[in-house]
């Protein structure tokens, strides 16, 4: 059975037209080293290929940030996915949106084991009652609003999170995002 699936999945890839994009590249080289028995160099070309997906998704992610409001602007975070590995794995996208109004950031956390003990938390009105929050709804979406934080959770794996400016001037810009189409990332 692996003969078959290593076969099917070298078919796959020499029918690709040469370096169709890095991705591909990587995995190219990684049969290429396991075919010549160099295993070591076989497993740093299968993380090359992981870190080169993991930025796939992120910019995926990404794509669920909003452009900044008029008279606001919007720097993308793109160093902060990299970290993710040390966070238990996952996928992250931020943005820090600066306008006349403050400065906040909206983070986007998704497949990540603390945004799973954090749904336990944000799943349930009582905890948040408890932790002295209060449930704000954006859409079909409840978020804990606390002093200068919007918590929440969708589809039980994505944490999404605006902190460091007045609610009332992050909530216009987390009407914006599509949580629907979140749900499908």
């Amino acid at each position: 059975m692996k003969h078959a699936i290593y076969a099917a999945t070298i078919a796959c890839l020499t029918t690709l037209p040469a370096h169709a994009d890095p991705f591909v590249e990587a995995l190219e080289t990684a049969i290429e080293a396991y075919q010549d028995g160099d295993y070591q160099y076989a497993e740093d070309e299968l993380a090359q290929a992981q870190r080169l997906l993991g930025a796939i998704k992120a910019q995926g992610l990404a794509n669920f940030l909003p452009p900044a409001p008029d008279g606001w602007t919007r720097a993308l975070d793109t160093e902060g996915s990299q970290m993710m590995g040390f966070m238990g794995g996952g996928t992250m996208a931020k943005a820090v949106y600066s306008g006349d109004a403050g400065r906040f950031e909206l983070t986007l956390m998704a497949d990540n084991p603390m945004v799973a003990q954090l749904g336990m938390m944000l799943g349930n009105s009582t905890m948040i009652a408890q932790m002295g929050g209060q449930v704000e709804r954006i859409g079909r979406v409840r978020f804990l609003r606390e002093d200068q934080s919007l918590k929440a959770i969708v589809a039980n794996r994505i944490l999404v999170q605006a902190e460091g400016a007045d609610a009332d001037v992050m909530i216009p810009l987390l009407e914006q995002i599509d949580f629907r189409a979140m749900e499908n990332f």
